[in-house]
């Protein structure tokens, strides 16, 4: 082979597809694992519930490291919405859960009119990819805006599982990426329980609301997907690793050390 041969391993396997290609009905998370959430690509009829959720001087803090807000009235939020809607780099969903731990499922003016248990409930947070590019098989995930309530729990872990899953496994992508301002240890620490991969920091990376930022990277690849990661997000997720009062029996990083030491094997 010549010396002037690129190098590097060749990409197989089936090229990566745009989430836009999705139907515009999609729902995705419906199965045990997912811990009765679930995630509809976002729509302008979502704006009420998540206003009710994300908004408020209580919620001001979510706002921190985003782009944007926060947002003192519906118009304006609605507005966010849209941009997000629209805006080609994106592409965003909304968490949808029945629990009645969030407000808007205390609030009559945004129920679904469903009572049943296993309702979908309304949209009580927002979770996007971006950065999408098929040709290089790269996705991240970011622009997350949890709901306080939402925060810190099994479904919210679900809801990066199901996202991380449809990216690897629908839509071939075979790095799915993670980046966060520096700053900001608990995404951090989420992306790291997660199973992401440091990678280093990009010094002054970006300008934040007047302010420089620099951001911490990180990564999944999709070999990792399989090896580990994926069967660690799934098995803890599963309801046997759930006591009766929902607490987790083993930790998902104990989970994980055990997948990859059996794949050491």
């Amino acid at each position: 082979m010549s010396s002037n041969e690129p190098e590097g391993d060749f990409v197989t396997g089936p090229p990566a597809l745009h989430p836009s290609t999705l139907p515009s009905t999609f729902i995705l998370g419906t199965n045990p694992s997912s811990h009765r959430i679930n995630l509809r690509p976002l729509t302008l009829s979502h704006a009420k519930a998540l206003f009710t959720n994300l908004s408020g001087p209580a919620n001001d803090h979510l706002y921190k490291y985003l782009p944007g807000g926060p947002f003192p009235d519906i118009e304006s939020f609605t507005k966010h919405i849209q941009w997000l809607i629209d805006e080609p780099g994106y592409y965003a969903f909304s968490i949808f859960s029945a629990d009645k731990i969030h407000p808007s499922n205390q609030d009559p003016s945004t129920s679904t009119g469903v009572k049943d248990k296993d309702s979908e409930g309304t949209a009580v947070s927002i979770i996007c990819l971006l950065n999408i590019v098929p040709a290089n098989r790269s996705i991240e995930i970011g622009h997350v805006l949890y709901a306080a309530t939402l925060q810190r729990t099994t479904p919210a872990t679900a809801a990066y599982y199901v996202l991380m899953k449809l990216c690897f496994e629908d839509l071939h992508y075979q790095r799915v990426e993670w980046k966060c301002n520096d700053r900001n240890k608990p995404s951090e620490r989420a992306a790291l329980r997660l199973g992401f991969k440091y990678e280093g920091t990009f010094r002054k990376h970006m300008i934040v609301k007047g302010r420089r930022r620099d951001s911490a990277w990180f990564s999944v690849l999709d070999d990792e997907w399989k090896e580990s990661v994926g069967e660690a997000l799934e098995t803890w997720l599963s309801p046997g690793n759930f006591d009766e009062t929902g607490g987790q029996r083993r930790k998902l990083e104990e989970v994980r050390g055990e997948v990859e030491k059996r794949g050491r094997v």
